[in-house]
């Protein structure tokens, strides 16, 4: 039988009067990865949410315009970069079915205050109500 030696395990030695405070605080936690995409939502238009019509295509075929979509590879990321797209241009307006999405792509309700909150704040911060785009 194994044995693992959990004694200098700071969770282990530790007493908590409810939960682990560092359990509660994670939970709303974003790797830097996508704290990078909520920044970079900034810059990003509504119309980066929709997918181009045929006649867009079509038209970017014939003069020549090549942009590249804005959408990520990643469907996780990409629920995340619609949310923060969504958010900083209408802050708490974003349409329920978007909001569903986000949490169907695996975020949690306190990740979506987190960033939420902190879109807001620096909405505030820079004295701007909406993202001109």
């Amino acid at each position: 039988m194994a044995y693992v030696d959990f004694s200098g395990d700071p969770l282990h030695t530790a007493t908590f009067p409810v939960a682990p405070p560092a359990i509660a605080d994670d939970e709303g936690r974003l790797t830097g990865l996508e704290w990078s995409v909520v920044a970079l939502a900034r810059g990003d238009r509504l119309s980066s949410l929709s997918r181009p019509g045929r006649m867009s295509i079509a038209l970017g075929k014939v003069f020549g315009t090549r942009r590249h979509p804005a959408h990520l590879a990643d469907p996780r990321l990409e629920a995340l970069r619609r949310m923060a797209v969504l958010t900083w241009h209408m802050s708490f307006a974003v349409p329920a079915s978007e909001v569903r999405a986000f949490f169907a792509a695996g975020f949690s309700v306190a990740q979506y205050e987190t960033i939420t909150e902190s879109i807001a704040s620096a909405r505030i911060r820079h004295g701007s109500h909406a993202v001109k785009g």
